[in-house]
């Protein structure tokens, strides 16, 4: 496929996990009201998405190295939308809870496969310029998301907002079947447990690919686990209504659009390992702000949303490059390898939403948990360098 395809087909399935996500947190106070339950019960319905989400990769990845790209993105896609399905039917807080455990397991199959036909296809540069441009496509649902599910809600009801995304999961489903041609040669032998087993211990004997994926889940996951929080923070803790408050998230999708822009404007000067200084850098005064925020300050709007923006802003910047560098050395298991990436990157961001649940109010917690990954982001590229100058002095035998 033409770079072109390929960025817009990796962006649509890429997108498939964040507004499964994010579409759903302008209702998670309301969803309180409506199961007459507690707030620690609502915040698990995103805590089992992200955990079937994280798991599910591990599967999804080698199943499109067994059995193509196309199939196992249109047979995860069909696991979405009964996850979708059940949500919107849902009569209770447990219900609601499986259903969205499966759409987790079902959105898995996205931002696995889109990594996956990038690396099938294009290396190095090229494969960062189409990731940038994945990235900048990725911030525009995400975006809306938010603000759209803030709309439904306010004029159908939190049901509405399952149909919107079983209407998602149909037209990538579509999409899917005309458009995406197979970039990998299926092996069913790759699905067998032992091959299997052997593909994820040659990953994870990788130094350098767990030091760029610390990274990625340090400042990716932190995207992830801090919206377990902003809802309660910014509805219940400053007094946002739904609507607000998914208009308001427009501030962290936004510049995180604003970063990506400004990635591929500058990838001439800026690309590289310099555009992830960039960003680790912009990242690290995130988390600072964020700790300043909370202790020193009274939470509004922009004093909670202003830091959020800003580590987004560094969050595209070194995203491309380190997911580029992550799966080169991966080229006959990509889908395993970026399975694996996603799987640490989404279980950070599970388990930074799991640990907030154990730290008091949601403010006490955004404002310990989010700047702790922020900074293991930078310690993480430190080690990276690290393991990359140990194998320039050492290179591994042919």
């Amino acid at each position: 496929m033409s770079a072109r395809r390929t960025s817009l087909i990796g962006a649509l399935l890429a997108m498939l996990g964040p507004i499964s996500m994010s579409i759903y947190t302008p209702a998670m106070p309301e969803l309180v009201r409506a199961f007459l339950t507690t707030p620690s019960e609502v915040k698990l319905t995103l805590s089992v998405y992200f955990g079937g989400f994280a798991l599910a990769q591990l599967v999804a990845g080698p199943f499109s190295d067994a059995f193509g790209r196309k199939s196992a993105t249109l047979a995860f896609l069909g696991i979405n939308l009964a996850g979708s399905l059940a949500c919107a039917f849902a009569p209770d807080i447990d219900t609601l809870i499986f259903g969205r455990m499966i759409q987790g397991i079902g959105a898995s199959v996205g931002i696995t496969v889109a990594r996956a036909i990038v690396r099938d296809q294009f290396t190095g540069a090229e494969a960062s310029r189409i990731m940038n441009l994945i990235g900048i496509m990725l911030a525009i649902g995400p975006a809306m998301a938010p603000a759209l599910g803030g709309l439904a809600l306010a004029a159908f009801g939190w049901r509405s907002i399952f149909f919107l995304l079983m209407g998602f999961s149909l037209m990538t489903m579509l999409a899917i079947l005309v458009y995406l041609r197979e970039t990998t040669v299926p092996d069913r032998t790759r699905a067998r447990p032992g091959r299997l087993l052997r593909a994820y211990a040659e990953i994870l004997r990788d130094g350098r690919f767990l030091a760029a994926v610390g990274v990625l889940g340090g400042a990716i996951g932190a995207l992830y686990a801090q919206s377990t929080m902003l809802s309660f923070i910014l509805i219940d803790r400053v007094g946002l209504s739904p609507t607000a408050f998914g208009l308001s998230m427009l501030m962290q999708s936004g510049f995180y659009f604003l970063g990506s822009v400004v990635l591929r404007l500058t990838a001439r000067w800026t690309g590289g390992e310099r555009a992830v200084q960039i960003g680790l850098l912009a990242c690290g005064l995130g988390g600072v702000m964020i700790l300043a925020s909370v202790h020193l300050l009274t939470p509004s709007l922009l004093s909670i949303m202003v830091p959020v923006a800003f580590s987004a802003f560094g969050i595209a910047f070194l995203t491309p490059h380190m997911t580029t560098v992550a799966l080169q050395s991966f080229p006959h298991i990509a889908g395993s390898a970026s399975a694996m990436l996603g799987f640490i990157q989404m279980g950070c961001g599970f388990l930074g939403g799991l640990a907030a649940s154990f730290v008091g109010t949601p403010l006490d917690a955004f404002g310990a948990i989010i700047p702790t990954m922020l900074f293991a982001a930078v310690v993480s590229y430190l080690a990276f360098q690290a393991q990359t100058r140990r194998q320039v002095l050492d290179p591994p035998a042919a």
